[in-house]
């Protein structure tokens, strides 16, 4: 049987956020043990990067890592509390109580993870506060409930500092309330092995695109908002593999989708065609 609003077993409500399969992920820094040691005292973590760096994936892992489910909510504006708390739904037997993630994560102990936690409204944000603290609880209000975290939740924010601006950042009063880690993208020879596992191709090509992204990264003072992304690159290499021409590829996966301005599309054109 399965639950209307969450797609998930009665008899396992997480069933549908287990991780069966080891999720790829090349230490950089220590950020394994990092994480590691914020779950073993279930603090709430923040991660800062650029978009494409594998802030995601290192959720990832580690819930493979640590056996939890892990419950993901992608954040936008238009995003209410009710969404990530639940709301009463109508159906056939009438009005029924339905959990949104968040409670989900906190009922049954998953690690939900808010991913870009600024594109939510600061009403909605506020809600995760009773979770940061002493205290592990959260309020339902319209259903009248309070309910304790279980022991093996943990909240799991990130956000790209990059995008942000006065009307979206973190007020200090959930900040503090989490520890953090900075990201950015792998030194270039732990990105080339990266590109090269997870897009399948050889480790020359995978070097000639971690170097067109270095060069790409250096025009972010002169217009761009960002340059390539590890993901980009993956992108790319996979559609190399998939028999598409060096410059076609990184022209779908890395030059278009980064920006409209001629100027710059030609630059980043000049980076691509300099190396093939």
């Amino acid at each position: 049987m399965n639950d209307a609003f969450s797609g998930t077993s009665v008899l396992d409500p997480l069933a549908a956020y287990r991780i069966t399969g080891q999720p790829y992920y090349h230490e950089v820094q220590g950020e394994l043990a990092q994480f590691e040691a914020a779950y073993a005292l279930r603090l709430p973590l923040m991660l800062k990067g650029p978009t494409g760096c594998g802030k995601t994936r290192l959720v990832e892992h580690m819930a493979w890592k640590l056996g939890r489910p892990l419950v993901t909510v992608a954040c936008n504006e238009d995003m209410t509390a009710a969404d990530l708390v639940g709301r009463y739904l109508l159906d056939a037997d009438g009005t029924h109580w339905h959990d949104g993630p968040l409670t989900l994560a906190v009922r049954h102990g998953a690690i939900c993870y808010l991913d870009e936690v600024v594109e939510a409204r600061q009403d909605t944000t506020v809600v995760i506060h009773p979770l940061t603290d002493a205290r592990r609880q959260l309020p339902l209000d319209k259903k009248g409930e309070l309910v304790l975290a279980h022991p093996d939740f943990q909240l799991v924010v990130s956000y790209n500092p990059g995008y942000q601006s006065h009307s979206k950042d973190l007020k200090q009063s959930t900040r503090q309330r989490f520890l953090a880690m900075d990201f950015s993208y792998p030194p270039p020879e732990q990105e080339a092995q990266i590109v090269a596992h997870e897009a399948g191709v050889a480790p020359v090509l995978a070097d000639k695109l971690v170097v067109i992204a270095q060069q790409s990264r250096t025009l972010v003072e002169r217009g761009l908002e960002e340059g390539m992304s590890t993901r980009m690159l993956i992108h790319a290499g996979r559609l190399m593999r998939h028999g598409m021409a060096p410059e076609q590829a990184c022209d779908l996966a890395m030059v278009r989708p980064l920006n409209d301005e001629p100027d710059l599309l030609w630059a980043l054109k000049s980076l691509v065609d300099a190396h093939f």
